[in-house]
């Protein structure tokens, strides 16, 4: 069976977030093969550890759910193959897969982590259920998160922020609308102001990150015959690593300052950190030496941050196109999955 082939078994069963057991179940069955790992599952995270005496020990992760879509519309068409999922991220999962059975010695021992509920809200996630109840498994002096990258290592990422703003006006009728203020043309100035941001680069150990500053969600209306009294809008703003929660909030409140008012509100309502580029450890940086490319800055946010916040040095590197991620024509190419095999089976060699 083809590479192409152990990808399309995983993209045909659909794993969306929260409903990722069948998908976890055959990557426990598949991992049980291989009677050296000591496999383990907790809820619908499956984890699989070599068990020598060796003093170092790296971890390779990858996340089990997809984006909402139909897994039955996977298709292999010459050497690519294209589905929900094939890119982000089961054409990795995969390769984590076959490297995980393959018995040659190794001088490090590894520790293969197939977690859930990565595409949704960070607090959901199966990589902090098992920190939570088997801190033990998720132990490591090195990380790999298998996230497409295009086979280059993506280092660091950037810190996620949801951002509410909230501003009020005076209700009225719509036809004296002058006894009133409109809150959603007031909300208007403040999407106005969004979609003029320029983005804000940061080059950090010679890897650049880049801003980003969306509005994600907007809200408001009473009737049709009134003038609205409030309206809101909800933020995504991508963060550099050289920035801490407070620093970007602090920063979105002086972008938007003279155009809120007493009254308004604008309120942080959930954080992803960041993570730093990382590349001064000795194992990343014969990473990217073996990539034979430089490495580029991570421009969205991943559980890099979660293991950084363990101590454990880790950086992204996953087959795959990242822009194909999500997307309806989502895909993942023959050559991109033995190319990051290579790299990855010499890596861990």
């Amino acid at each position: 069976m083809s590479r192409l082939d152990d990808v399309y078994e995983l993209v045909s069963i659909s794993s969306l977030s929260h409903h990722e057991a069948a998908l976890a179940s055959h990557v426990e069955n598949v991992l049980r093969a291989n009677q050296s790992l000591e496999v383990e599952r907790v809820g619908d995270n499956v984890v699989a550890r070599t068990s020598g005496h060796h003093a170092t020990r790296v971890i390779v992760a990858g996340h089990l759910d997809t984006v909402p879509g139909d897994a039955s519309a996977a298709v292999v068409d010459g050497d690519e193959l294209r589905g929900l999922g094939a890119c982000d991220m089961k054409g990795s999962l995969a390769v984590m897969l076959a490297l995980a059975l393959d018995e040659q010695p190794r001088s490090i021992e590894v520790t293969w982590i197939f977690y859930a509920r990565e595409e949704i809200s960070r607090a959901e996630s199966g990589l902090l259920e098992l920190i939570e109840l088997r801190p033990d498994l998720v132990r490591g002096d090195v990380a790999i998160l298998a996230e497409p990258t295009a086979g280059v290592v993506e280092a660091g990422c950037q810190g996620t922020l949801r951002v509410r703003v909230d501003v009020v006006g005076r209700r009225a009728h719509t036809a004296r609308p002058f006894t009133g203020r409109n809150a959603i043309h007031r909300i208007a100035e403040v999407i106005t102001r969004v979609a003029q941001y320029e983005p804000r680069t940061v080059d950090l150990d010679g890897v650049e990150y880049c801003e980003q500053l969306q509005v994600v969600e907007v809200e408001g209306g009473v009737a049709p015959n009134v003038v609205p009294d409030a309206a809101a809008i909800t933020i995504n703003h991508r963060v550099a690593p050289d920035r801490s929660r407070d620093e970007a909030v602090a920063w979105l409140r002086s972008f938007l300052a003279d155009l809120l008012e007493d009254g308004d509100e604008l309120t942080a309502v959930d954080w992803a950190p960041s993570a730093p580029p990382m590349l001064t450890n000795e194992r990343l940086t014969a990473l990217v030496a073996l990539t034979g490319v430089p490495a580029r800055g991570k421009a969205g946010w991943t559980d890099v941050a979660t293991f950084q916040g363990l101590d454990i040095p880790a950086t992204n590197f996953g087959a795959g196109d990242p822009l194909l991620a999500h997307r309806s024509d989502e895909k993942v190419t023959l050559e991109e999955l033995q190319s990051f095999e290579r790299v990855l089976r010499e890596w861990l060699a």
